[in-house]
């Protein structure tokens, strides 16, 4: 279930890298990339990428390794902590809920639905597609 207040937080992070970086022109898709910032305090991050390439049949998701644009250490991060569940597979839920609203109703979602295809995923490990065209 999309816990607003957080969602809120995440869409005026994505709003403002999406307002305030020209994505490159060549630019086929994005990767929200996942990671575990703390496994002791349940903090996880998302960082936005651009790849110039796109297959949406490649699970292991190499396509997001040629990353073209970053957001680089401008990274979003939620504290799982006070969640019943903390671990990953829960806070990758968490992530792409938002990410799927932010598709749907965001200000700048258009940017993202525009490409071939958006995907989440922790760093070496299979992509879960959240749009393609």
């Amino acid at each position: 279930m999309l816990q607003l207040p957080i969602y809120e937080e995440f869409a005026h992070w994505l709003d403002d890298l999406l307002e305030n970086n020209d994505m490159p022109e060549d630019a086929a898709a994005f990767c929200f990339n996942l990671y575990e910032e703390s496994d002791e305090e349940h903090l996880y991050a998302a960082q936005l990428i651009a790849s110039d390439r796109f297959d949406p049949d490649d699970e292991e998701g190499e396509w997001a390794c040629e990353e073209i644009w970053s957001c680089e250490e401008n990274i979003f991060t939620v504290d799982t902590s006070d969640e019943d569940d903390t671990g990953r597979e829960h806070a990758q839920e968490l992530f792409c809920e938002m990410i799927d609203e932010y598709l749907k109703n965001g200000k700048y979602g258009h940017i993202l639905t525009d490409s071939k295809g958006v995907a989440a995923g922790f760093v070496d490990e299979e992509l879960q597609m959240l749009h393609t065209k």
